[in-house]
């Protein structure tokens, strides 16, 4: 039997959710998800994943993974530090080192958990932490885990990043002081500020902390936003996915030897929880030696992002101030949002709403994630349906 209180306090609070046009629908895509998807039998232009280069269906990576299987299993079948560290895990990790410029790199089983694990096995109660503002949920649950003194700096504002790590390290109060960043930002997608960021790091001794979860095969050529500024050897923790541009599932934390000794031993995610499976870590490695070889979708990528915002911008729809493929068009009134969505959605447009709390009250938009898979006749096609829809809701 479960608890009248539960049972209370579960549908008050999923109603005030739908009458504040806050609860959100689950849609099933049937099939793969690729640049065009389906959904309940209807087929749509896919503009809401994060399978950048369309590396979730690509064919090498599902052959790889398939014999993976045959020779390795299902599942790695224990922690890593018990027996689940399998041979594959090492080449994926030596792999990865590799791609991202640094002397060893552990795996995790998501990006989330690179968060949850990295900061607090290195951060704790007598350190501070230096946060930008709207850094993504997994960098402040990890940041909280820490027990660390969190204080928050104004997102890219230098002069705020500066002041406060000045106050922190006069303080006195701290043993270490980490600063933490996206590398891009996934609501927007700006790029964070690193040149300046590691020189306030070096003035004031602070530990670097960038999560790429969005720059990992989108910038630097593929490789990142830490190699696009060429501060590799400047970072001390980066922080990235394998279930974005890499197409697969897993995250990743790169660095120094001493750095990936430790967390191997104090991060709990790693010590506590069964590995990627075999299918994943070789498909895995597999997306990041196709990345090292060839910039190719990358730079498809980046043709396909350029284009949808211009599309966009002349159409006169506000894009925000994107650096990335990431294409936001930001409609304002939260309501306006949930219903441009839905309504490019019946003209077959996929493209979610975002609103508060995901992103600041009064700024609720439709965000746009064009991959290296989509052809111009479906970015062509989901502009003419943004104009048709724009213009019926007086957006544009």
């Amino acid at each position: 039997m479960t608890s009248s209180k539960l049972d209370q306090f579960l549908q008050e609070n999923i109603s005030d959710l739908k009458e504040r046009g806050l609860y959100n629908e689950i849609d099933t895509v049937q099939g793969a998800n690729g640049p065009e998807i389906t959904i309940k039998g209807k087929k749509l232009v896919n503009l809401s994943s994060n399978n950048y280069l369309g590396l979730a269906t690509n064919n090498e990576m599902k052959e790889v993974a398939k014999k993976a299987i045959d020779s390795h299993g299902v599942g790695a079948g224990a922690v890593r530090t018990i027996n689940g560290t399998l041979d594959l895990h090492i080449e994926l990790e030596k792999k990865i080192a590799q791609f991202k410029g640094t002397e060893a790199a552990i795996a995790y089983q998501s990006g989330f958990n690179c968060n949850m694990a990295a900061i607090s096995a290195v951060m704790d109660k007598n350190d501070a932490i230096l946060s930008d503002s709207i850094n993504h949920a997994s960098i402040i649950d990890g940041c909280r885990l820490s027990k660390a003194k969190i204080i928050r700096f104004e997102h890219s504002d230098m002069n705020d990043l500066r002041q406060k790590a000045k106050e922190a390290v006069e303080s006195g109060q701290y043993n270490k002081i980490m600063v933490i960043t996206d590398g891009v930002f996934s609501m927007d997608g700006d790029i964070a500020k690193l040149p300046e960021i590691v020189d306030i790091a070096e003035e004031f001794d602070l530990i670097t902390y960038v999560d790429d979860a969005h720059g990992s095969g989108v910038t630097g050529d593929g490789a990142g936003t830490v190699k696009h500024f060429g501060l590799q050897d400047k970072v001390d923790m980066q922080m990235g996915t394998l279930s974005k541009a890499i197409g697969v599932i897993g995250g990743y934390v790169a660095g120094k030897q001493s750095l990936i000794d430790w967390l191997k031993v104090r991060s709990r995610p790693f010590l506590f929880s069964t590995a990627v499976s075999p299918a994943d870590a070789v498909a895995s490695k597999k997306a990041i030696e196709m990345l090292m070889e060839s910039t190719e979708l990358n730079e498809k990528l980046w043709k396909n992002g350029d284009y949808l915002k211009q599309g966009l911008k002349d159409l006169g729809f506000d894009i925000g101030e994107s650096e990335t493929p990431i294409t936001p068009c930001i409609i304002g009134d939260e309501k306006k949002a949930q219903e441009f969505s839905k309504r490019l959605y019946e003209e077959g447009v996929y493209a979610k709403s975002i609103v508060f709390p995901t992103v600041p009250r009064g700024t609720g938009r439709v965000r746009n994630m064009p991959t290296a898979a989509h052809t111009k006749e479906m970015l062509d096609d989901a502009i003419a349906i943004y104009k048709k829809i724009g213009q019926e809701m007086k957006l544009i």
